[in-house]
């Protein structure tokens, strides 16, 4: 049963998020909201909502391993799974704006994450000993860059856009009380497949002797993260790769200033040794990637296949810990 409801889980995360972003992106539309502006805000956060609500759920139950694991695999799988498939396809080409502030800033926060993650103690992370806190402080430091990010962008965005073609991507307007409507059933289904989720791979978990951490760096991580693979691969399938880096970026920076913010805020988050490495294997996959992003022509196939290989290796250290 346990297994069933993850599934369902899965799918009411996935499809409420579809239904949020189309529900609120035509309410901007009928206020006349530009374009732009829906993209950077309403769709960037209806992707990150399933590792949002899974995140939320855990740290309300007090289930904060598998808070922190969640946001951690997921950009994680994100950055190695997700790209590394999209150069499989077509080789993958960021613009150099991206390259010059977004990806360097997602660099930074994962650094200040993993110092507030080792509570600034490398002699205590040396030792491998006691526990790590993610506190109330680190968590609303995260949620004001998160409004400075999203402030500077939503700028930037607008300062930009009498530069363009006037080419703008179309959301469907739909009357007023279908928006509402898909507005709310895309919230209830958010909410319930977030519950569903976490109850059902903490029951799983606990049955097989599995830790919440392997569970959420795995089994959650892969099943939040689907609406950002979905996405960068239609967009790599069409040559459009500049939008696949971009969405990666942007909700991995997201999963960390908001979700992580959120949780962390709401109860303080208690962290074993594991937590640490896994943001340092975070930084490394960081810095891999964009090292491959600055060099000629993008992240090609070969350099995506080593990233999903660097992924299977992480997967059998997970394994095997």
């Amino acid at each position: 049963m346990d297994y069933i409801l993850l599934i369902l889980g899965f799918v009411l995360l996935i499809k409420g998020a579809d239904f949020f972003v189309g529900g609120s992106s035509s309410v901007a539309k009928l206020l006349k909201i530009p374009t732009i502006i829906i993209g950077l805000t309403v769709v960037a956060f209806g992707t990150s909502m399933p590792e949002l609500s899974v995140s939320v759920t855990a740290a309300l139950m007090g289930n904060n391993d598998l808070a922190v694991s969640n946001v951690l695999g997921s950009n994680i799988f994100n950055l190695l799974v997700v790209l590394g498939c999209c150069a499989v396809i077509y080789p993958v080409r960021a613009k150099e704006s991206l390259l010059k502030k977004e990806f360097p800033f997602s660099i930074f926060i994962s650094v200040i994450l993993l110092l507030l993650n080792s509570d600034f103690s490398v002699m205590k992370v040396l030792s491998g000993e006691g526990t790590f806190v993610l506190g109330r402080m680190g968590g609303a430091l995260f949620l004001i860059l998160f409004a400075v990010f999203l402030t500077a962008t939503v700028r930037e965005a607008l300062s930009s856009r009498a530069q363009q073609d006037g080419e703008e991507e179309e959301y469907e307007v739909m009357t007023p009380l279908k928006s509402g409507l898909f507005i709310v059933g895309g919230l209830a289904g958010i909410v319930l497949g977030g519950d569903f989720v976490v109850d059902s791979a903490c029951n799983i978990a606990e049955y097989f002797g599995m830790s919440q951490t392997f569970i959420g760096l795995t089994i959650v991580a892969l099943g939040t993260s689907l609406p950002e693979l979905v996405t960068s691969m239609v967009a790599a399938g069409r040559g459009e790769n500049d939008l696949a880096v971009g969405n990666v970026v942007g909700s991995n920076i997201f999963n960390i200033l908001l979700i992580l913010g959120i949780s962390s805020v709401i109860t303080p988050i208690r962290l074993d040794i594991t937590a640490v490495y896994d943001t340092v294997i975070l930084i490394i996959a960081n810095v891999l990637v964009y090292w491959a992003a600055r060099g000629k022509g993008g992240i090609k196939r070969m350099e995506g296949v080593l990233l999903l290989a660097v992924y299977a290796a992480f997967f059998m250290y997970i394994l095997w810990r």
